[in-house]
């Protein structure tokens, strides 16, 4: 048996493999692209912190130095603190209008759409042997399917006589 050549240094099978390997020239990541997402992130970025630094000027500069330098008009002081205050409590009934939703969209624990659903899977079984094992190779992967809550609580609890099973307390508003 000849040798095999050896692997070029290119090669994944080779010990100096670049990574990543380096790419074609006629694919996608090969090709010039576009700055114009870097442009407009530094853009917003020197706006927004220019618009801050205003804000901030504003807020706390006195009137008579507002008015040495020109500036006649400007909305009133108060407004320095009502915007971020009112901001912060719309933020926090925005969250808080969430919780509610979901809280309201969740069903009681005595609700049959806790256990299952109208798209549960479950597999009808005639007897206890499943009646898809006599198509299906032996090494086959069965479908998937959900298990009943029964099935379940029988596999982990086992089975229990009546008699043990304490009576419910619960009492349903």
């Amino acid at each position: 048996m000849p040798p095999s050549p050896p692997a070029s240094p290119t090669s994944p099978l080779s010990p100096i493999a670049p990574y990543p390997p380096p790419t074609s020239p006629s694919s996608p990541a090969s090709q010039p692209r576009t700055r114009a997402r870097e442009v407009y992130g530094f853009t917003a970025y020197v706006g927004t912190l220019l618009l801050f630094v205003l804000y901030v000027v504003w807020a706390v500069t006195p009137d008579a130095w507002l008015e040495r330098i020109g500036v006649e008009w400007y909305p009133n002081r108060e407004w320095a603190i009502l915007v971020p205050a009112w901001t912060t409590v719309v933020v926090l009934l925005t969250y808080l209008t969430y919780l509610g939703l979901a809280l309201s969209a969740t069903p009681s624990f005595t609700d049959l759409t806790t256990i299952t659903d109208t798209r549960a899977h479950i597999l009808k079984m005639e007897g206890d042997v499943n009646p898809l094992l006599h198509y299906s190779r032996p090494d086959a992967v069965p479908h998937e399917f959900d298990i009943p809550l029964g099935t379940v609580n029988r596999v982990l609890y086992g089975k229990r006589p009546l008699s043990s099973v304490a009576p419910c307390q619960a009492t349903i508003h």
